[in-house]
C-alpha cells in the first residue's frame, strides 16, 4: 500500500528464489495483513530465479498499484543472505522485518513481531517457532534438534537465552541493522547477524511466539543437513575471530 505521510513506516523485506508457484500470494497476504499503526513498503529482491518469481511479482505490482511494492534483481544467484543486504540497502522505513517466500512463516504474526518496536520496547524481535500456542507443523526431528543445538551455541557465545536463533521471522529497528558489516550471502546470515546484534550496546530484543508451516523437501524445502554444518561454523566464526 502506499506509504500514509501520517503514519511510520514499516518495511517488509522479501528474499526470494524460484517461487512462482507462491510468491503472488505471499504478495499479497502481506500487503492485506493489518498491522495498525504502521504504514507499509515491501522491498522484494528476486535472487536470480530460473523460473518466473521476477514475473510473478511484476504481474502483482500491476495489478495491485495501490500498495507500494519495489522489486530489484540478482543478476547471479548470492543466496538469502544477500538478498536481504541488497534489501536492506533499499529500504526506507522506520523499522524492517524479513519475510521468506514460501507459507513457512504467516503474515498474521505481524502485529506481535512489530509491537514491541512501535511501542519503543524493542531494538530486535525474534518470532520463535518453539514458544506460544500457535500451530506448528510437525514435521523432522533431527532438524528440531539441529535448530535447538545451534541455538544453544549461539547462546553460549552471545549470553543471550534465545529459543530460536535460525528463525525466519527477525524484525529490527531500521537504524541499528545499516550500520552492520554483513558478509554471509546464505544461510550464515543468520548466526552472523544474532552474534552482531548481541554486540550492539544496550541492545534490547525480544521473541514473540509464531505460527509455523513447515515444508518438506518435496514441497520446496531449501535448507539441508551440509547448512547446519555450516552454521556451526558460522556461529563459532562470527562470536570469535570475525567479530565485526
Amino acid at each position: 500500500m502506499q506509504p500514509e505521510v501520517s503514519l511510520p513506516l514499516l518495511s517488509v523485506i522479501v528474499p526470494v528464489f524460484n517461487e512462482q508457484q507462491y510468491i503472488f500470494e505471499v504478495l499479497r497476504r502481506v500487503c492485506l495483513t493489518d498491522v495498525p499503526g504502521v504504514s507499509r513498503e515491501l522491498v522484494v529482491v528476486d535472487d536470480a530465479s530460473t523460473d518466473n518469481t521476477a514475473l510473478e511479482v511484476e504481474r502483482f505490482i500491476s495489478a495491485h498499484p495501490q500498495f507500494d511494492v519495489r522489486l530489484y534483481r540478482h543478476q547471479n544467484n548470492l543466496g538469502k543472505g544477500g538478498a536481504v543486504q541488497t534489501a536492506i540497502a533499499q529500504v526506507r522505513g522506520e523499522w524492517l522485518l524479513i519475510q521468506d517466500a514460501d507459507f513457512e512463516y504467516d503474515p498474521a504474526d505481524y502485529p506481535d513481531l512489530v509491537t514491541p518496536l512501535v511501542k519503543g520496547q524493542a531494538d530486535v524481535v525474534y518470532g520463535s517457532r518453539f514458544i506460544g500456542s500457535k500451530p506448528h507443523r510437525v514435521l523432522f526431528f533431527y532438524h528440531f534438534m539441529a535448530n535447538r543445538f545451534l541455538t544453544t551455541l549461539s547462546n553460549w557465545f552471545t549470553n543471550l537465552n534465545l529459543t530460536d536463533m535460525e528463525t525466519g521471522y527477525k524484525a529490527f529497528r531500521t537504524e541499528i541493522v545499516k550500520p552492520l558489516r554483513l558478509y554471509e550471502k546464505r544461510f550464515g546470515f543468520e548466526p552472523e547477524i544474532t552474534a552482531k546484534m548481541s554486540r550492539v550496546p544496550k541492545v534490547r530484543i525480544y521473541e514473540v511466539g509464531i505460527a509455523y508451516h513447515g515444508r518438506t523437501y518435496e514441497e520446496g524445502k531449501k535448507i539441508n543437513w551440509k547448512d547446519g554444518v555450516k552454521a556451526i561454523y558460522y556461529v563459532i566464526k562470527y562470536n570469535t575471530w570475525a567479530r565485526r
